[in-house]
């Protein structure tokens, strides 16, 4: 199955110090990357909050940025603040963002692809000129990444969220041995610190499937998390660490169970 992620759009960084340039920003390490791979990493503020993740693929001589379609020209104009001397160009390219699963190669005719590189069974992700048929829309996605706990924007509050809320940390979106970048003084205090007080996390909701329009999850009738993405039964949801035990959460009424995913270390599950 092959999924059409309409959502989201590619900007294109030419010129010679496009990797150095975006290496000094963003939370991951650009410099072992080479075609076939993708990194995911994220641009934050100065207060190490988050302003978008994408996915960041090499070839034919330029770096390109699948990112969410909402965030495109606003990630162009910050990171064109930046640039000051540095040989480096960026513009919306004219290519599509698909993604799909193992079982399902991508179309040989990709301008470039290459494994998710979230945790296994994440699948793939590729940049195409025209999108292949048949194809799937991005509701087909979405089914997909909820039970692995995969975040995508809209599990993001621009300029609220840290990268490790959003478990950035344990889907190897941060590297901790590159060197300075924007918000890494908090990202790496609240890392060692152990500071993480919430986390986005897979749920499931028995009975009745999750309200559309969004909803909180409570634990004993107070308020601990609040809904993200969610389609049917299950969701992934901003969850405070002192209800990650508990056995009595609950949304609309019905009881809500932490689907935890194999890439969630166990010591960290309490």
């Amino acid at each position: 199955m092959i999924e059409s992620l309409t959502h989201r759009s590619v900007l294109r960084f030419s010129g010679k110090d496009r990797t150095t340039f975006l290496q000094g920003l963003v939370t991951n390490d650009l410099l072992s990357l080479t075609a076939g791979q993708a990194v995911w990493s994220a641009l934050l503020t100065p207060q190490g909050r988050w302003l978008s993740e994408f996915f960041l693929m090499e070839q034919d001589g330029s770096l390109f940025m699948d990112c969410a379609a909402a965030h495109a020209e606003m990630l162009t104009k910050r990171l064109s603040r930046f640039r000051l001397r540095a040989d480096v160009q960026i513009e919306p390219a004219a290519l599509h963002v698909i993604a799909g699963d193992h079982a399902t190669p991508a179309p040989e005719t990709a301008f470039c692809h290459a494994p998710d590189p979230r945790c296994d069974g994440a699948g793939w992700r590729a940049l195409v000129g025209a999108l292949p048929d048949p194809i799937q829309d991005a509701s087909h996605y979405l089914i997909r990444r909820l039970p692995l706990g995969l975040p995508d924007v809209m599990d993001f509050e621009p300029e609220q969220t840290l990268a490790l809320e959003g478990d950035m940390d344990l889907l190897h979106g941060i590297s901790w041995k590159k060197g300075c970048y924007m918000g890494q003084e908090l990202t790496a205090r609240t890392h060692y610190r152990g500071l993480v007080r919430r986390r986005l996390l897979p749920v499931s909701l028995q009975g009745a499937p999750f309200p559309a329009e969004g909803g909180t999850i409570l634990m004993g009738g107070r308020e601990i998390g609040d809904l993200r993405s969610r389609s049917g039964h299950r969701g992934l949801t901003m969850l405070r660490r002192e209800a990650w035990q508990a056995s009595d959460l609950t949304c609309n009424g019905q009881p809500v169970t932490i689907d935890w995913p194999q890439w969630f270390p166990s010591e960290m599950r309490s």
